[in-house]
């Protein structure tokens, strides 16, 4: 990972042709609605999909720490599509032959330092199922800390820019609510629905 000196910028949007199209790919979907009546769908579709039938996974984790409230660990990135710095969960695509589970310790490593022990993955979802049939699996990731452990040494891959931020889940919600009031910024949904659940299951008891 290079050093940031300049804040990213859009030169240009253009249309994208198939052969160019590394990790995408558009369809034409030809259906049956309930009703008889045929119709047609546009959807995107990656190309990294594997074996597996899951193309992603994204981390939620949870930091314990001898002297501080549970937390979790969040990261700042840039994503052109949106024209915004992204606050999300790190996450990022399954290499071929890899578990849910292991693709998310090896991307909470590389994106964050973090290493930890997986407690929870959740089946497969989707979050745009109108225009994708991209999908994941949400996996929860518990990292035991101790007191004086320096923050760890992130593994990005060139053209990666992170910044980690963390939070304590008490604050979560309010956090999220700031960043999305921050000019260039925008909070990723599957982050902010899970902090919906905490934040609600706390109102409404």
């Amino acid at each position: 990972m290079s050093t940031p000196t300049i804040a990213p910028v859009i030169r240009k949007i253009s249309p994208l042709s198939p052969s160019e199209a590394k990790w995408t790919q558009l369809s034409k979907i030809e259906w049956t609605d309930q009703t008889g009546k045929d119709r047609i769908w546009e959807a995107a579709s990656r190309k990294t999909r594997g074996k597996t039938g899951i193309d992603a996974v994204a981390i939620a984790p949870i930091l314990r720490h001898p002297s501080k409230p549970p937390s979790t660990l969040l990261i700042l990135q840039y994503r052109p599509p949106v024209k915004a710095v992204c606050v999300e969960f790190p996450a990022g695509l399954i290499d071929e032959g890899e578990s849910p589970q292991e693709a998310a310790v090896r991307e909470l490593r590389e994106e964050t330092g973090y290493e930890g022990e997986v407690l929870d993955c959740s089946p497969t979802i989707v979050a745009d199922p109108g225009l994708t049939d991209a999908n994941m699996q949400m996996v929860t990731i518990e990292v035991n800390l101790k007191e004086g452990d320096a923050e760890p040494a992130q593994h990005l891959d060139e053209g990666e820019h992170i910044e980690r931020v963390i939070v304590p889940l008490s604050e979560l919600y309010d956090k999220l609510q700031a960043f999305s009031k921050e000019e260039g910024k925008i909070v990723d949904a599957r982050l902010y629905h899970w902090s919906l659940g905490l934040h609600w299951s706390k109102k409404l008891r």
